[in-house]
Formats: structure tokens, C-alpha cells, sequence
């Protein structure tokens, strides 16, 4: 229950998600006993600015975490961006919420229909799985987000010139996801943590539809007025179409990774739950579309 005494804790707030969910929670509770967890306080001045309290701490030292958790209520832990070592990471947050006795541990992980090395995007999932384990062997209270595949990383993967090229050139065959907003999901956390009944729950946080990209380039010609249409090459063109382009290969391997995940239906949850915890329509992708491409 969130009340005057609640002191609720925010980590990764200088990333998009987390930051979202300052600002949301903010608005509707005020800043008092707000805080948020900030590796490098240099770059935490629009934080400061906003009267939040902030916590030194880093994902990769123990100590910090266990010292920057103590007297905290609420802990909106989310997910290291660091892949190849977020295992360990995840781990030390863990522990160091177990040792602080953190009464509630709110987790953002991610959809996904596989939980084996047999996933095609294993290498995100497996720290995603460890953690929900860890979290729940703990005996800490827990509320475990399952995050459905971001609308925000439509536009990176089809590229700002779509619009012109007229193609989204994608290798992720008739494969639907449920591609939901991250400004949505941060609400999903704050009414996790500003209310009631959340306790050992796990929530698929996703839009009520699925979509395919041949979907996608529907509403985008109906947007723009311009045909679009959806190519759907296997991985071998994708990869060579995009050898010799100045994108990172370690983009472009992600990229076909998730994609070929889309494929084989990784990201096909179609569910209500957010729009029950939000009191609202989620955005819907019509709508994240005509703002991503200013339509």
C-alpha cells in the first residue's frame, strides 16, 4: 500500500523507462520520499532538478546497492542494459534487496514464449529468467512485469526513411507481437506502486492485439498516404543486404535476432492487463506511428 511513510526506490531512472516512471510518479504523488538510484551522478541533473532524492549506486558493486537499499519500501528494479554482464548484476540487486529487507520488489522483465537456450534472442532472456527465479526463491514480496516487445524500437528497426523507400525490410516472416508503448508500460509501474493487491503477482504488460509487419505497413500507407510495403527476406539477405552499411554489425546481428524471434511467435501475448492497471486504453500503434513519423 503507498502511503505518506512508502519510500520507494527507482533504478536505471536515467534511461527512458525508468525516467518515465519518475516523471509519472511524481505528478501523482509529489517528490517526497522519491528516490532514485544513479550510477554516475554527473549525469543525473535533470533528476536533481526534479527534487528526487538521489542514491549512488552501481549494478556491478554489491556494497553500494545493499547501503542504497536500506529503508526502502517499495524497490522498481529495472533490468540491466548491460548483456553480458547483467547475470551478475541482476544477482547483486537481488541480494542486496534480501540483506535491506526491501518490503516489495517490482521487476521489469520481458515477454517471451521460449525459456531455453532454443530461443533465438537466449542471450537476452537468460538474465530476464534468472532473475524472475532469484526474485522468487528470495521470500522478498514481488510484483514481476513481463513487458511486452517495445513499439519504441519500431522506428530503429524500419529505419527513419520507410516513409520514402516505401518498404520495411525486415526478416521477421508473418510473425505477430504485441508491440506496446514504453511511456504505457511505466505507467503499468507506477500503478504497481502506487496501489494495492500487487503482491507475488506476475502481469503480462502488453496492448490487447498483435501485429504483423505486413500490418504495420498497412497503417503507415494509410497514414502517409504513400504505398509502403512489408519485404520479408530471410536472415542470409538481410545480413548481406546490410554488410556494408554504416549500421554496427552487433546492431544488425540483434536486430535479425529479434526478428526471427517475431517470426516464431515470441512476442505474440495479446493481453488486458495493463489496460486494467492503467484505468485507460493503452496508446495504440496507430497513434505511437503518427507520433514516431510526425503523420
Amino acid at each position: 500500500m503507498y502511503n505518506k511513510m512508502s519510500k520507494i526506490l527507482i533504478t536505471g531512472a536515467t534511461g527512458h523507462l525508468g525516467f518515465s516512471v519518475v516523471d509519472e510518479l511524481i505528478e501523482k504523488k509529489g517528490t517526497k520520499n522519491v528516490s532514485v538510484l544513479v550510477r554516475d551522478l554527473s549525469k543525473a541533473s535533470k533528476l536533481k532538478e526534479k527534487g528526487v532524492q538521489l542514491i549512488q549506486g552501481d549494478y556491478n558493486d554489491y556494497n553500494s546497492l545493499a547501503s542504497a537499499f536500506m529503508g526502502i519500501e517499495k524497490l522498481y528494479f529495472v533490468s540491466g542494459s548491460d548483456i553480458f554482464n547483467r547475470s551478475v548484476q541482476h544477482e547483486n540487486i537481488v541480494k542486496a534487496a534480501k540483506a535491506a529487507k526491501v518490503n516489495h520488489i517490482i521487476y521489469t522483465s520481458f515477454q517471451r514464449k521460449t525459456d531455453d537456450d532454443t530461443s533465438p534472442i537466449a542471450f537476452v532472456a537468460s538474465a530476464h529468467i534468472l532473475a524472475e527465479k532469484l526474485i522468487r526463491e528470495s521470500g522478498l514480496t514481488y510484483t514481476i512485469l513481463k513487458h511486452a516487445l517495445y513499439a519504441d524500437i519500431m522506428p530503429m528497426f524500419m529505419g527513419d526513411q520507410v516513409l520514402n523507400s516505401g518498404v520495411i525490410f525486415l526478416p521477421a516472416g508473418n510473425g505477430k507481437a504485441s508491440f506496446t508503448s514504453r511511456a504505457d508500460m511505466a505507467s503499468a509501474g507506477v500503478a504497481v506502486l502506487t496501489g494495492e493487491g500487487h503482491e507475488n503477482k506476475t502481469y503480462e504488460i502488453s496492448v490487447g492485439k498483435s501485429y504483423t509487419f505486413s500490418d504495420v505497413a498497412a497503417i503507415l500507407t494509410g497514414l502517409s498516404g504513400k504505398q509502403i510495403h512489408y519485404a520479408a527476406p530471410d536472415v542470409e539477405t538481410f545480413l548481406k543486404a546490410f554488410a556494408k552499411s554504416d549500421v554496427p554489425e552487433e546492431s544488425i546481428q540483434a536486430m535479425a535476432a529479434f526478428c526471427v524471434a517475431i517470426s516464431q511467435g515470441e512476442f505474440d501475448f495479446p493481453d488486458n492487463t495493463l489496460e486494467k492497471l492503467i484505468g485507460r486504453q493503452p496508446q495504440s500503434l496507430k497513434d505511437f506511428l503518427k507520433n514516431a513519423y510526425t503523420l
